[in-house]
């Protein structure tokens, strides 16, 4: 079993990069709006219903998935580094996944804000996630999120053995699919 996490800030690519790359794989996609949105329209975005519903719905994956015969999943999440509980958060799941006998990988993927504005509006983000449809509100959130939260790592911060970090400002989602396999031996 394997865990891929695959983090960085909005839109910069990580639900794309994750799609190539279960096509090169066997991995499975679990990217994070597809408990947000699976939620929103009963549950205010970021409403306090809607965040305990989309953690439970999260965990009960995870703890099934690690448990079960399948290869791995990559999982997508916007990581704030600067807040304790996404720490804890993510060394949660890594334990549910570790407790099985996982290996855990660490994917962060960088880029500038012209370019994460771009990928924001592209039709493939728009598809996968219904709650970014509304492009001004969205656009909004890219921009002002970086007010209150930091949202890649600095350098040396996540000391785990077996970390990525690549910037792909420049890269197409095939191209950076192909880094992540090749890199850790998919």
């Amino acid at each position: 079993m394997k865990l891929i996490l695959l983090f960085g800030p909005q839109a910069v690519g990580k639900m794309t990069v994750g799609h190539a790359l279960e096509k090169i794989t066997q991995l499975k996609l679990f990217h994070n709006h597809m408990t947000i949105d699976l939620l929103t329209p009963f549950f205010e975005y970021g409403s306090e219903n809607g965040r305990r519903l989309v953690n439970l719905f999260r965990s009960e994956i995870f703890q099934t998935f690690a448990k079960s015969d399948q290869f791995g999943m990559i999982f997508t999440y916007v990581w704030a580094f600067n807040y304790k509980e996404d720490w804890e958060f993510v060394e949660g799941v890594c334990q549910v996944f570790e407790k099985e006998g996982a290996e855990i990988y660490f994917v962060e993927l960088e880029s500038d804000l012209e370019t994460r504005l771009k990928r924001n509006a592209t039709p493939h983000r728009l598809e996968h996630k219904p709650s970014k449809r509304d492009l001004a509100w969205s656009e909004n959130d890219v921009r002002t999120s970086m007010d209150q939260y930091r949202l890649n790592s600095y350098e040396g911060e996540i000391k785990k053995k077996n970390y990525l970090r690549i910037n792909n400002e420049n890269l197409n989602a095939d191209e950076v699919a192909k880094v992540i396999q090749h890199t850790f031996k998919l």
